[in-house]
């Protein structure tokens, strides 16, 4: 039993010091390893994207994103009748053409009960109720599929530049955006309560954005790999194995703040 292991351990050691040892290769081959995992969850995210934009929904739009959690709007989109009939983020929907709007999946559901006819929306804001519209939905279009790969890239860039305007809200002491798995995980299941194709949307979102933290310059994430491997490969030698530990220390302690401040977020919601 002892020869074994000791067989085992001069293997390990061959392989360690054979040429095409990890250690051994050159800067961009290291590299190309390390972004294989997080590159990985941004080609899927950027393929799940196209497709969506290739199958599309053939539904009816106003042109306005909700909140997971609340018939609130997120987002409204200038060149669409939402804009044009004055809706604006942060507006709750309370009913549709007289239909009350009890959650987040029967917005969709009564615009789409319209057949491209006249929507009014009722919304609260700033305390007060008032009457929007009405306007007609637009018809969603289906994408050819260089079109929609050109408009999933360019969508995965304004995400990309929306997180990164997050991460440095978050510097500046907001909190509010910050979510753990436990707010992942409701998110998905009310995604998927309003259909696949918008928990597919969702599962897009979130494979972009781990492959976006991911790649943040911090150890022990993979972006703090690649950064430490450029600097090894700019200097011509590794690093102390100390430098690693200490900066690998600092890297641990943002990702368990990131974490609790996400849980508490996700506690405050639920309460």
């Amino acid at each position: 039993m002892a020869r074994n292991g000791a067989q085992k351990g001069l293997n390990e050691l061959k392989d360690g010091l054979g040429s095409d040892a990890y250690w051994r290769q050159r800067t961009w081959k290291k590299v190309s390893v390390i972004f294989a995992g997080p590159g990985t969850n941004l080609l899927f995210a950027i393929v799940l994207f196209a497709i969506l934009f290739v199958i599309g929904s053939g539904g009816y739009r106003l042109g306005f994103s909700m909140e997971t959690s609340a018939p609130v709007v997120h987002d409204v989109r200038s060149d669409h009748p939402a804009a044009a009939i004055g809706l604006l983020a942060g507006d709750r929907i309370v009913a549709i053409n007289g239909q009350a709007v009890k959650e987040v999946g029967d917005v969709p559901t009564l615009i789409e009960q319209s057949k491209g006819g006249p929507v009014a929306l009722t919304i609260r804001r700033n305390g007060e109720t008032m009457r929007l519209g009405p306007a007609r939905p637009q018809r969603e279009a289906r994408l050819s599929p260089p079109r929609a790969a050109w408009e999933s890239v360019r969508l995965t860039g304004v995400i990309t530049k929306e997180i990164g305007a997050s991460l440095s809200r978050l510097v500046q002491g907001n909190r509010k955006e910050v979510s753990s798995p436990v707010g992942i995980v409701e998110g998905s299941s009310e995604a998927l309560s309003q259909g696949v194709q918008t928990y597919l949307w969702v599962l897009g979102l979130l494979s972009l954005s781990l492959a976006l933290l991911n790649l943040l310059p911090l150890l022990p994430l993979d972006g703090g790999h690649i950064l430490f491997t450029l600097i090894e490969g700019a200097r011509g030698r590794f690093l102390r194995r100390e430098i690693y530990e200490r900066v690998s220390m600092v890297g641990l302690a943002v990702v368990l703040l990131l974490f609790f401040v996400g849980l508490s977020n996700d506690i405050a919601k639920l309460s």
